[in-house]
């Protein structure tokens, strides 16, 4: 069995593990958890009724949330000519075409996003191995292979996040940090289970979100309704 910390025990004594809060109630909660050495991500976690055979019921898309995620966020931008002086000048920490490639087949990792132009895709490919497993790899669903790199790089660091559906029907979205206030976490939690209930796909019926969980990255989790 699981040793449960004594900060994660004294989280417990503060919540009703039986009780469904309102979205108000559970950030107003979790702001009283013991707090941690750092400071720590506020996620929320998703259970969705979907078929995740069917093509029509993958659930993938991006949120731009109104108090960003409170971290700065590392990107790198591979294109090439103007669009490389574009993503330059809009800060992204890394720009290159090959060369750039190369430095991540070598092991260079130490970015948070990658946004793309579409015509270097070809070449990217080859990263699909290395970016893929840690969800990195760019896609035009998620606004992040676009010619508009500028706009690309400017709502990912302003605080735009991709959802995905994994294989058990869940979706894990992290909505800003425990320093936030209780009404900048509540906006930016706000705007993601409107970004997710707005993505449900006609063919599902009833309730597409079957449960919701708000919790800290060290903390105990607590229901929500919607």
């Amino acid at each position: 069995m699981a040793k449960v910390s004594k900060r994660m025990k004294q989280g417990y004594e503060k919540i009703d593990v039986a009780k469904a809060y309102s979205l108000k109630e559970g950030i107003t909660v979790i702001s009283a958890f013991p707090k941690t050495k750092f400071d720590e991500t506020v996620e929320l976690h998703f259970n969705l009724d979907v078929d995740l055979k069917a093509s029509d019921q993958t659930i993938r898309g991006t949120v731009l949330l109104p108090h960003g995620l409170g971290k700065k966020v590392r990107v790198i931008a591979f294109c090439k000519g103007e669009q490389a002086m574009k993503a330059k000048e809009m800060g992204a920490e890394y720009v290159g075409a090959e060369d750039l490639i190369e430095k991540v087949m070598n092991g260079f990792l130490d970015f948070d996003c990658v946004v793309a132009t579409p015509d270097i895709m070809r070449d990217l490919s080859k990263l699909g191995r290395v970016l893929g497993p840690k969800g990195l790899m760019p896609s035009p669903k998620a606004g992040t292979v676009t010619n508009d790199i500028e706009k690309a790089i400017k709502e990912v660091k302003a605080g735009r996040v991709e959802f995905k559906v994994d294989k058990q029907g869940g979706i894990h979205v992290g909505i800003g940090k425990r320093s936030f206030t209780d009404d900048k976490i509540e906006a930016n939690a706000r705007q993601v289970i409107d970004a997710i209930q707005h993505a449900k796909p006609t063919s599902v019926k009833g309730d597409f979100i079957k449960s919701l969980s708000l919790s800290t990255t060290m903390g105990p989790g607590l229901r929500i309704t919607l």
